[in-house]
């Protein structure tokens, strides 16, 4: 039998399966997903997670089950492009004949002395639950502080609020306003709903370094309970690793069909996939049902057809009861937002999307 296998079971990898199964797999190959975990991990909600307002529970999603599907659980050691092998921890190696490559991100502390050993994180479902647990031991009135004011910055600082009203909640962000990527518009009203809430906003802050109870803005000490690191990601260290050329933020350059150019049998989905968009689900799965297709048009020995990717917006929460988001040029906010976001949870727990 041949091997399709995909590493990951996120956005991108569980679109391109999905898509897969859906069309005419040949007789002599059969699908292989390779993930840590017997789940998905609804990494969108993961901020709700570590406030405590949702259980670790609620963000499973059981993968797919199909006769051309089959699983193997564990984590990868290592990815050897020339010999078409995946060696897995304690496993015998497994050779594959075409392969994805959807591992997702980690985090990126850009250097930051102290960051990585004394922040807290929500990359990954072990980290997002360690976050959990350190929030949940802060005594009423701690401090609680969250480098980085984009996307996963504000909803975990908006859900920590709704979540425990008893803390002081700060975003330190280095450039002028929160939410820097979306119109001004948008970003004033998420400022105004956490001056109301008494979510505190320090703005043109430089993390310098990090310490057991203390961040730095350059040389001014900030007393803290808790650091929340979302200031930015990058592929994993093990495509990070690989000798193929990659864009400035680490992720692998590829051709029109999402190949690594010198290994055509590779794909890259997702976070670790240089893409004219900033890594998203939305951006893994429209790009994974692209794979998808190719590989089947592949199967039938016709020419594969590539269309530039389009989203159809961004969705965030402030709570949830509120929320706004960019639907092409369209600001969006309050409630109605926050019920969309809701039905894109909905539909992620189903596999439709």
């Amino acid at each position: 039998m041949k091997n399709i296998v995909i590493l990951g079971g996120g956005y991108g990898g569980l679109t391109v399966i999905k898509h897969l199964l859906e069309g005419s797999i040949p007789n002599d190959t059969q699908i292989v997903l390779v993930d840590r975990m017997p789940f998905q991990g609804l990494k969108t909600e993961y901020y709700a997670l570590a406030a405590g307002t949702v259980s670790d529970y609620d963000l499973r999603v059981q993968y797919p089950v199909h006769e051309r599907l089959t699983y193997k659980y564990g984590e990868v050691e290592s990815i050897d492009l020339e010999g078409k092998v995946i060696q897995l921890q304690n496993e015998d190696p497994l050779p594959y004949d075409q392969l994805v490559i959807g591992l997702g991100c980690t985090d990126r502390f850009h250097g930051t002395p102290g960051a990585e050993e004394y922040s807290n994180t929500i990359q990954s479902f072990r980290n997002t639950r360690e976050t959990y647990l350190r929030l949940s031991e802060i005594k009423p009135y701690g401090q609680v502080h969250i480098v980085g004011g984009g996307l996963s910055g504000v909803e975990i600082a908006a859900e920590i609020r709704e979540s425990r009203s008893d803390l002081n909640v700060t975003i330190l962000d280095r450039g002028d306003r929160v939410l820097s990527a979306f119109p001004q518009r948008l970003s004033a009203y998420v400022g105004e709903w956490f001056a109301e809430h008494q979510v505190e906003i320090k703005n043109h802050i430089s993390v310098s370094r990090v310490e057991p109870n203390a961040i730095y803005n350059r040389d001014e000490e900030i007393v803290t309970d808790a650091v929340i690191w979302t200031a930015g990601i990058q592929p994993v260290k093990m495509v990070r690793d690989l000798n193929v050329q990659k864009d400035p933020q680490g992720r692998v350059t590829l051709n029109e069909y999402y190949q690594i150019p010198e290994y055509p049998e590779v794909y890259v989905v997702g976070d670790c996939a240089s893409l004219p968009f900033a890594p998203s689900a939305q951006a893994a799965e429209v790009q994974g049902e692209q794979i998808a297709h190719i590989i089947q048009a592949l199967w039938k020995n016709e020419k594969p057809k590539t269309e530039a990717l389009k989203l159809r917006g961004t969705l965030g929460a402030l709570g949830k009861k509120a929320g706004f988001g960019l639907m092409g040029k369209t600001s969006m906010m309050g409630r109605v937002p926050r019920i969309l976001k809701s039905g894109v949870l909905w539909m992620s727990k189903r596999h439709l999307g």
